[in-house]
């Protein structure tokens, strides 16, 4: 199936909505999973789908692979990608687009592993299915170049085996996984998703910034009965669910949005919220609990020969937690005019690597400021095209262990709540980095990547030209002796933006996504994750919407039915 999303009829701005209106659902966030969820529910039912970003089929950059870093880099207010800085220092992005971050991410696509989904409780056939519902659409093979085939053989010279070829299962061992780039490098994202809708069925808002959760009682028990939320022109609009016990909000808006709404609707940690005027719904400690960012550190090697632009296509699966995946490039670098008026100059991007986007392990985390991006900027531009030859290979680390908490910093629903992730906090993550590190030094000195690797090129000198690059600020003393590597760990950290948590199952909501203490209201996306799925999480949440929306759908037909024959 094509991507209908230009000629989305159902598709419009808030601003064009009316001041009150009714549904029988309302999802809000148009993101991973609520573009899936909606589409699906919409079959039968009225659904209004409340996102606050834009349209991505409005925005070349974020269909483009070439385009890749540029979403990341724009800090702009209209930017697809909102940039926030976690109390750890790690800068890191959450999208603001129809689609949400898989508009924004490196494009790998990978179910969760069999025993993932048998811990969370889902239905193995059912899980099966929602995936190839949303394969069928957005998923494509890759077709590997000679810098990803080499770190594929590599792996496999090295022990990260069996060689499992191309799938989208979760294996141990070496693969080849989807993408949702296509052949001719055009995203395909979640909201392509809603050519499953039903255009009679549902309404999707764009900028639509929602405020708050409006809720009733029945006796004692809180019910969400509604949402406020604003247009572009800051025109304050009110979406009503419609009468009936089986209608429902569902909070879709990801790790950050889901719990900072919660809050701001008067759900969590009530000492917390009365510290900023808020009247108590539930209180619930558990909201923007078990924040967790999975650690990612690359390595990067420059090399002799040519090699490809390439986001991540392979996944060495180890059997110590960590995975080994890479990206290369030497053609993402652009000229553009240079402020000062002197004509042209190098503004070199390095894909999702660049120090644009706010990935800089140049200098431990708590010292990326704006000012140290630009000197990196700046030294980019300085340095030679043979230089940015190469490319990066990377590792991250299973789960998380390490965990951290969201707060909200204030009333206002666009800014960035307060969230610390605590990275390698706990001890397993650290030793899962030092191992990692180490699987890609015996990657980069196989055989098979011999090709693409200087000879005699020292592995700890090559770990300085990381932690250097483009700017030498730090350096990494003791070669790469595990007290050494751990240095390097916590210095050179960075986000694969898979951060999840804050509305976690068992602390937030139920096995089926109901919030504790709650009638009618839901959160289905990754801040209900304990742990990402798999080697990557967009295909899980994908599949989360659409199997959710299948399974409330079988569940009010049963309900609806036997209420008939009574």
């Amino acid at each position: 199936m094509a991507a209908r999303g230009v000629n989305y009829t159902f598709m419009r701005e808030a601003m064009h909505a009316p001041p009150v209106t009714y549904y029988d659902y309302i999802v809000i966030g148009g993101g991973t999973a609520g573009c899936p969820l909606a589409a699906t529910l919409s079959r039968r039912y009225r659904v209004l789908l409340l996102e606050r970003g834009g349209s991505p089929y409005d925005d070349d950059r974020v269909l483009n692979m070439a385009h890749f870093s540029d979403v990341l880099s724009d800090t702009s207010a209209s930017s697809p990608s909102q940039r926030f800085v976690s109390e750890d220092g790690v800068i890191n992005s959450r999208p603001r687009v129809l689609g949400g971050g898989s508009c924004l991410n490196a494009g790998f696509f990978t179910r969760a592993g069999v025993g993932y989904t048998r811990a969370v409780g889902w239905d193995a056939s059912e899980v099966l299915s929602a995936y190839r519902w949303v394969e069928d659409v957005v998923a494509f093979q890759p077709e590997l170049g000679p810098w990803q085939a080499a770190v594929r053989r590599g792996l496999l010279e090295t022990g990260v085996v069996p060689d499992n070829g191309f799938t989208y299962d979760h294996i141990p061992g070496t693969k080849v996984g989807g993408s949702i780039f296509d052949p001719d490098g055009r995203r395909h994202t979640a909201a392509d998703l809603l050519q499953y809708a039903r255009p009679e069925g549902i309404d999707v808002l764009l900028r639509a910034r929602v405020a708050r959760i409006l809720f009733s009682y029945k006796g004692t028990k809180p019910v969400a009965r509604g949402v406020v939320y604003r247009d572009s022109l800051g025109i304050v609009h009110v979406a009503y669910l419609n009468q009936g016990d089986a209608n429902e909000i569902i909070l879709s808006a990801g790790a950050l949005g889901s719990p900072q709404l919660l809050m701001l609707s008067g759900v969590g940690p009530s000492d917390h919220l009365r510290s900023f005027g808020l009247d108590v719904v539930v209180d619930n400690p558990g909201v923007g609990q078990g924040m967790s960012d999975n650690p990612m550190n690359a390595i990067y090697v420059p090399s002799p020969s040519p090699v490809e632009v390439s986001l991540i296509q392979v996944v060495g699966i180890t059997r110590f937690g960590s995975y080994i995946e890479g990206a290369s490039g030497s053609d993402w670098t652009t000229r553009t005019a240079s402020s000062s008026g002197d004509g042209a100059r190098q503004a070199r991007v390095f894909g999702m690597f660049s120090p644009q986007t706010g990935q800089l392990p140049t200098v431990p985390p708590k010292q990326r400021t704006p000012e140290a991006i630009a000197r990196a900027v700046e030294a980019m531009s300085q340095v030679p095209d043979a230089a940015l030859r190469g490319g990066f290979i990377l590792e991250k680390v299973l789960g998380p262990q390490s965990t951290g908490s969201l707060a909200l910093r204030n009333l206002d629903p666009d800014d960035n709540p307060i969230v610390q992730f605590n990275y390698f906090a706990h001890p397993d993550d650290l030793r899962r980095c030092v191992a990692g590190i180490e699987a890609i030094e015996r990657v980069i000195r196989s055989r098979s990547f011999s090709r693409f690797a200087y000879p005699n090129f020292a592995f700890p000198a090559m770990l300085n030209v990381t932690a250097e690059f483009p700017a030498n600020l730090m350096r990494v003393r003791g070669g790469s002796d595990p007290a050494a590597l751990e240095r390097f760990c916590r210095d050179t950290v960075m986000t694969i933006w898979h951060y999840h948590g804050g509305c976690q199952v068992g602390r937030v909501v139920d096995r089926d996504y109901r919030v504790l203490g709650i009638d009618a209201l839901r959160v289905i996306d990754g801040s209900t994750f304990n742990a990402s799925p798999g080697t990557n999480p967009q295909a899980t949440v994908m599949m989360l919407g659409r199997y959710m929306g299948v399974k409330i759908e079988k569940e009010r037909t049963l309900i609806e039915g036997g209420a008939r024959k009574l």
